[in-house]
């Protein structure tokens, strides 16, 4: 089993994350997103927009999952962490994450009331590698 350091060390190297929300008829719906702003304790930060279909789906349900992988010539790694997803208007996260360059999405700046942060708190997770899968608690990794 891989410790939390290892897994959370695989985690920050990769370049792409995947988060699914819930639809309102109960189906998963993936998407693509940067990696998080924010990786702190079992909570990841995303920065997004409030009119997303992503952030309304959360708000109506927070189940949620978060993955990450990166296929080597040899070996595939992944893992996903499920858990649950808050939708964040927080002035100070807000600009915790901001980047200059996010003015490209969000006009009026950290301000911008489109603006927006996704909190997920990891519950428990599964990891992927070399064929073998293993589950896991977040709170049972040492």
């Amino acid at each position: 089993m891989k410790t939390r350091e290892q897994l959370f060390s695989f985690i920050r190297k990769q370049k792409v994350s995947f988060i699914a929300s819930v639809d309102e008829e109960g189906y998963p719906n993936m998407k693509a997103m940067f990696m998080p702003g924010k990786i702190e304790d079992d909570s990841f930060y995303y920065s997004t927009n409030t009119s997303s279909l992503r952030a309304t789906q959360f708000l109506d349900n927070p189940k949620a999952s978060i993955y990450f992988y990166n296929k080597g010539r040899f070996k595939y790694e992944a893992v996903m962490l499920t858990g649950t997803m808050e939708v964040l208007q927080d002035p100070q996260i807000k600009e915790e994450l901001w980047h200059p360059q996010d003015v490209i999405y969000y006009k009026q700046g950290v301000t911008d009331p489109d603006y927006c942060v996704l909190k997920f708190t990891a519950v428990r997770g599964r990891h992927y590698c070399a064929l073998k899968t293993e589950n896991f608690r977040m709170e049972d990794l040492t």
